[in-house]
């Protein structure tokens, strides 16, 4: 027989029964929380990681190597000295980099009285304005000084650069890959200059990025990509040649058209190579000449393509121990020979691997400019640099080591690179 009176005890029972609260949280107002990175950043940390540490590893290297030798206190500031080891990474080409950011551009062509190898006096609009505009730039923002935000714009720029490697080796040959690509950047010759007022870390930023974009299809992103890469460095015409060949490619193919449209690639043809042209016919019109640029190049800095006759005369006097060439440096010289004698089984790897169009066209277009170009013989490993699509068949074969033999290959090669990388470019030539 129910009870009737069993509801009444239930309700007294609830009615008494202590009632549990929430627990409460673990945070007091004296301890924050850890913060997180975005998920889409966290891959980025190795890569990242490993490029850093083996830069500071070789500039370390570096700076022991100019204090022990003490060459640079007896050179002119200007000219690979100054009163500390770190003004020597302000030097030769930085220093015109810090005069424009100073002073800006005065274009002008002059005739020099005397007849020889230079004719035109050297000036600064042979250097082109987004390196020194950002320097400007950090510095008013920031307050640093100039040589201070010059180095700023380049580590942060290499850090990025050393990101957009990583993330276009990752599409080909995996994560790993792309880690082992990020660091090979950082100890490959003539990496010296990825932490100096030079401009090679912005370039190689917008140029990474730049082919990613068009390996994503992503036309409008790669167009202004390469527009900011033509107001950085004149070989630029090998990544807008590259975008444009691209972008052509996907026009004349019907699915590419039907899935991705036509306005993106056309837009990316028609913006990409607008700075380059822009900046020359500034120059041009400045100074009253519409080949002003190429002139003073030619005649100011004996800098011109001559089909690689340079390279060829260097090379015959390189096999035969002699040093009868113009700009003849002997160790820069020996490094940059072994690298364009590594370039064919480089080039043959990296095709191996078929990559895209985009990496293809400017590799190959970056490395006949580089060969086909009248310059000092010992700056071929810097202007290597941008070509890092040759890394890809490197990182993929390296991704079969294990973390340890890996690390220990890092390790000699961040040492290393102070000297190979660093010292020779900026003390033993004119980097």
């Amino acid at each position: 027989m129910p009870d009737p009176h069993a509801a009444d005890r239930t309700s007294t029972a609830t009615a008494t029964r202590p009632r549990k609260w929430p627990r409460p949280s673990r945070w007091t107002p004296n301890r924050w929380t850890r913060p997180r990175l975005p998920a889409g950043a966290r891959p980025y940390l190795a890569p990242l990681g490993l490029y850093g540490a083996a830069k500071l590893t070789g500039l370390i290297v570096f700076a022991c190597l100019l204090e022990y030798a003490g060459d640079f206190h007896k050179k002119a500031p200007r000219f690979g000295g100054g009163a500390h080891w770190w003004d020597v990474l302000a030097t030769w080409d930085g220093w015109w980099y810090l005069q424009v950011a100073q002073h800006g551009y005065q274009p002008r062509l002059e005739r020099l009285a005397s007849g020889g190898l230079f004719t035109v006096k050297q000036n600064s609009v042979a250097f082109f304005p987004l390196f020194p505009a950002l320097i400007r730039l950090v510095s008013e923002v920031t307050g640093l000084g100039l040589y201070g935000s010059a180095i700023l714009v380049s580590v942060l720029s290499s850090f990025v650069a050393a990101a957009g490697i990583y993330a276009v080796v990752k599409l080909l040959a995996g994560a790993r890959a792309g880690t082992i690509a990020a660091g090979l950047w950082a100890v490959v010759p003539g990496a010296g200059v990825e932490w100096a007022v030079y401009s090679e870390s912005v370039f190689v930023a917008l140029a990474a990025w730049t082919c990613y974009a068009v390996m994503k299809r992503r036309w409008e992103t790669a167009g202004l990509l390469a527009f900011l890469a033509g107001l950085n460095r004149p070989t630029s015409a090998a990544l807008i040649g590259a975008v444009g060949l691209a972008a052509l490619l996907a026009l004349a193919r019907r699915d590419t058209r039907r899935e991705h449209g036509v306005s993106g690639p056309l837009y990316a043809i028609l913006v990409a190579p607008l700075g380059l042209l822009s900046y020359v016919a500034w120059v041009g019109l400045s100074t009253g000449k519409l080949t002003a640029y190429f002139v003073l190049q030619r005649e100011g800095w004996a800098h011109y393509f001559d089909f690689g006759a340079y390279t060829f005369d260097v090379l015959r006097n390189q096999a035969v121990g002699r040093h009868d060439y113009l700009f003849a440096f002997a160790t820069a010289d020996l490094l940059s020979l072994q690298l364009v004698l590594a370039l064919p089984v480089l080039i043959a790897l990296m095709l191996r691997k078929r990559p895209p169009l985009v990496l293809v066209a400017y590799t190959l277009a970056s490395v006949i400019t580089v060969l086909g170009t009248q310059q000092m013989f010992g700056n071929t490993m810097r202007y290597l640099l941008p070509a890092f699509p040759l890394l890809l068949a490197p990182a993929a074969a390296m991704t079969r080591l294990n973390r340890w033999t890996l690390a220990v290959f890092f390790t000699t090669a961040a040492i290393t690179s102070g000297w190979y990388a660093h010292y020779v470019i900026f003390e033993l030539g004119i980097p």
